[in-house]
């Protein structure tokens, strides 16, 4: 997820790049775009591809919104069906509550600090995002394999974010952000084909 500023939140580091065009835009979704229509040429069916495949395509538009500050609550939903798909993709079975816990425990002081820096306004949202992303961390943990990693990376990717954008601004935000993005959601879709490989096997 990518956004400034103790006022209108927008990208790291938007004041050195190009003002927001829809070619901007399309770049900028056009990596995950691409994962999307590459899971449906490698595992065309299946729940959990489409699954991965919706996340995917909510993560484009939400990247789109994201590129407009005065868009940003519109990201921020598109990126919380996001992961509300990867939470369906992921189960919660089993539960693995010891997980859960360590989860907790590493995401509770950083949302804890966080937390003040907020503008009234985007307290309760950020809020809710925090706790679906913890959440989707912890599944994505349990399921193990790439899908672990992708989920550590896409939040280590929006941590880095919202610090920088509301709390202290960060050498290079905008680099870290969309490298642990971008391979996060590779990951994520390569736990499709990881686990299409091990039916046929």
């Amino acid at each position: 997820m990518d956004t400034r500023g103790r006022g209108t939140p927008q990208e790291p580091g938007l004041a050195t790049h190009d003002p927001p065009s829809p070619l901007g835009a399309l770049v900028k979704c056009l990596p995950v775009l691409s994962l999307a229509v590459s899971l449906w040429a490698v595992s065309p069916s299946g729940g959990y591809t489409a699954l991965l495949q919706g996340a995917l395509l909510c993560s484009a538009v939400g990247d789109i919104c994201l590129v407009w500050p005065d868009a940003f609550l519109y990201g921020m939903a598109a990126f919380a069906t996001a992961h509300l798909l990867y939470l369906a993709a992921f189960s919660f079975s089993p539960l693995q509550p010891a997980t859960l816990l360590l989860v907790a425990l590493a995401c509770g002081p950083y949302y804890g600090l966080l937390l003040p820096c907020l503008p009234p306004d985007m307290a309760l949202p950020m809020v809710a995002y925090a706790l679906l992303l913890a959440t989707v961390l912890w599944r994505g943990l349990v399921r193990g394999g790439s899908a672990s990693l992708g989920a550590l990376l896409f939040t280590i990717s929006d941590s880095v974010l919202a610090w920088d954008a509301f709390a202290q601004p960060l050498p290079h935000a905008h680099l870290v952000v969309m490298t642990t993005y971008y391979a996060a959601q590779a990951l994520i879709a390569l736990s499709a084909v990881s686990g299409l490989r091990h039916k046929t096997n």
